[in-house]
């Protein structure tokens, strides 16, 4: 099967992926640029002032005197790296790796993960109307681009995500599923769908996808013949060794036509023993990050990751030794074509009348904003055109400059 027919006909394995709840779904869209965009939702609310600890702030040990007992690996001398992401320190110091902190979607107060993943992917306020609040923002992106076509997508994790959901095409497959059927099953399936071309056509294309992932599986080999690179070996059948497989498919689809990838992490909403139960999906986390640089290579330099999560979490931890569902966040960048080495973003202080709500981090920036000035800086996408189109009624504010 040729490349270009492969990542036309990736579907969705719509059946198998309602029947297995731990699918999360990672779309891929290819579009005219040289420049390679990953976004990652980070669902359950990531704490980021844990990822990205603000020792510097005389509030911040008296707020969380046991979660922050261990202040980190520092960074500029104000912020510290959580102690658990001792692998991506390399790539801050090589300008790969940086932070957007106090940053928030226009959703507030509620506080609740569906509403707030929802804005979050859809890009909008709480008041768009509904149908712009149906489209993901990473969909109506490919509808200004002429000739971009989403065309491949696939599975894994948990849950479907709808940042690529809208107008414009995008497909998913779930690479580890599997349709078996016997050789007369096959046959009875491809008789009752005969007449219907809707049915029959894509069943004849979950054919022959799963022929040609049980033959890629087999070789080692992507579907340009080429053997995708190995990543750090993980434990056989553990969330790392999920994370690698991933990250390996993702980064032989970077490494030719694919131009965008959303996924998401879950495992971040930590309301009790947040020290021991935030260690997995940072580890998670950092193993995406780095698992791509390795198997982009040099694509690595045309690159850049965004991690983003529909809120924070309260300043305070609470009596569970962990925190409750915030407002302000932080946002992880990550790729060769960031400048990072840097945290972005005005900080707004820890004391209790600059908190919002008393309570939560006060958001000095929209998250939406850095994606968009992501966006203008990889695609060139018109200022214009992310305000009004891809972030309906958005304020970009000034360039920060995220771009080398």
């Amino acid at each position: 099967m040729h490349r270009r027919s492969f990542l036309r006909g990736a579907l969705a394995m719509g059946c198998s992926a309602a029947a297995m709840p731990l699918i999360t779904h990672a779309t891929f869209a290819s579009a005219p640029w040289e420049n390679r965009l990953v976004v990652v939702i980070l669902r359950g609310a990531l704490d980021g002032l844990d990822l990205l600890r603000p020792v510097g702030d005389p509030g911040f040990a008296a707020l969380r005197p046991r979660i922050a007992a261990d202040p980190g690996a520092d960074l500029d001398g104000f912020f510290a790296l959580h102690p658990g992401l001792p692998g991506l320190l390399p790539l801050w110091k090589a300008g790969e790796l940086g932070f957007a902190q106090a940053v928030a979607t226009p959703y507030r107060d509620k506080r609740s993960h569906f509403d707030g993943q929802d804005l979050l992917e859809a890009g909008t306020a709480p008041d768009a109307p509904a149908a712009l609040r149906r489209e993901g923002w990473l969909n109506r992106l490919l509808q200004t681009v002429p000739g971009a076509q989403a065309e491949t997508a696939f599975a894994v994790g948990r849950e479907a995500i709808p940042i690529l959901s809208g107008k414009a095409p995008a497909q998913n497959w779930a690479p580890d599923a599997r349709l078996e059927l016997s050789a007369q099953g096959r046959r009875l399936l491809e008789e009752v769908y005969h007449d219907d071309p809707i049915f029959r056509d894509a069943a004849a294309e979950a054919f022959e996808l799963t022929e040609l992932a049980a033959a890629m599986a087999e070789s080692g080999a992507d579907d340009s013949g080429m053997a995708a690179p190995a990543p750090t070996p993980a434990p056989a059948g553990g969330p790392l060794a999920e994370v690698d497989r991933f990250a390996a498919y993702a980064a032989a689809r970077l490494r030719e036509d694919t131009r965008i990838v959303a996924l998401s992490l879950a495992g971040w909403d930590t309301h009790r023993a947040q020290i021991q139960t935030i260690r997995q999906p940072l580890q998670r986390l950092e193993r995406l990050v780095l698992a791509l640089r390795e198997g982009l290579g040099p694509v690595w330099g045309q690159t850049m990751l965004l991690a983003m999560t529909e809120f924070g979490r309260t300043v305070r931890e609470n009596g569970s030794q962990g925190t409750d569902h915030g407002t302000g966040g932080a946002m992880l960048m990550a790729g060769g074509a960031l400048r990072g080495g840097r945290v972005v973003g005005k900080w707004p202080g820890l004391d209790e009348g600059a908190l919002y709500a008393r309570r939560d981090l006060m958001p000095t920036s929209d998250v939406r904003a850095h994606a968009a000035w992501a966006m203008r800086g990889l695609f060139g996408v018109d200022r214009a055109v992310l305000e009004r189109t891809v972030f309906p009624g958005l304020d970009m504010g000034g360039d920060p400059g995220l771009l080398r």
